[in-house]
Formats: C-alpha cells, sequence, structure tokens
C-alpha cells in the first residue's frame, strides 16, 4: 500500500473509530479486498443480536473487526502476522518453530486486540 500516506508511527491512517461506519470505511482503505467478508459476517452477527436479544455479539465483531484494521493499517504489524502465518503453514506441526510462528501469530491478534479494546478513536 505505498500509494497510502503514513501517518504517526508507521500507520498507513489513523484508528478508527469502533463504529460500524468508520471500520467499514478504514477496512475499504487498507483491506478492500475484505470487504465483502465483513458484510456477510456483520449480517450473521446482527441476527444472532436479533435472536438472542443481546448486543454481546455485535461488541464482539467490533472488536474483531477492530483489531483486524489495527493490523492492517500498521505495516510492522501486518508483516510480522503475515510471515508467522507463512511460516506456520510451511513448518511441519512437530517442528519447533510451527509453534513459535502460532504463538507470533496469537501475540500480533493479541496486541492488535488489546491496543483496540478501550480505544474511541484517535
Amino acid at each position: 500500500m505505498s500509494s497510502q500516506p503514513v501517518h504517526g508511527g508507521g500507520e498507513l491512517i489513523p484508528r478508527p473509530d469502533k463504529t460500524f461506519p468508520a471500520l467499514r470505511a478504514a477496512l475499504a482503505q487498507v483491506a478492500p479486498g475484505r470487504l465483502a467478508e465483513m458484510a456477510t459476517e456483520r449480517d450473521t452477527v446482527f441476527t444472532m443480536a436479533t435472536q438472542s436479544n443481546s448486543f454481546g455479539p455485535i461488541a464482539m465483531f467490533q472488536l474483531k473487526w477492530a483489531a483486524i484494521i489495527e493490523i492492517e493499517r500498521r505495516p510492522d504489524l501486518v508483516g510480522r502476522l503475515r510471515a508467522a502465518e507463512r511460516a506456520a503453514q510451511e513448518l511441519d506441526r512437530d517442528d519447533p518453530a510451527w509453534r513459535a510462528a502460532m504463538d507470533e501469530v496469537r501475540a500480533v491478534m493479541d496486541g492488535a486486540r488489546a491496543a483496540v479494546a478501550g480505544a474511541t478513536g484517535e
């Protein structure tokens, strides 16, 4: 995404609010190929929320996609994640390096979730 402006800290875009419109707009900038996936999941989640009379599924949807965008908007994180995912796919599960790759995937995802968990946008 070299055509995108780089904001402070090497970020492609500022961190969006966790509202659906803000998340959708941010995803369109950093990973437009995932918009259909987000829309399909949104439909499922909103149906679940309606059936269960709970906002829990919607809150989890927002946190998940905010974390995905957090990674995609930061070249350092997306690079770490993609490298770890590639290693995990290429290595044998008995190889200790496979576990290290999976730990790296988890660390990136957990860090992104923690970064956005209390954020309201910047």
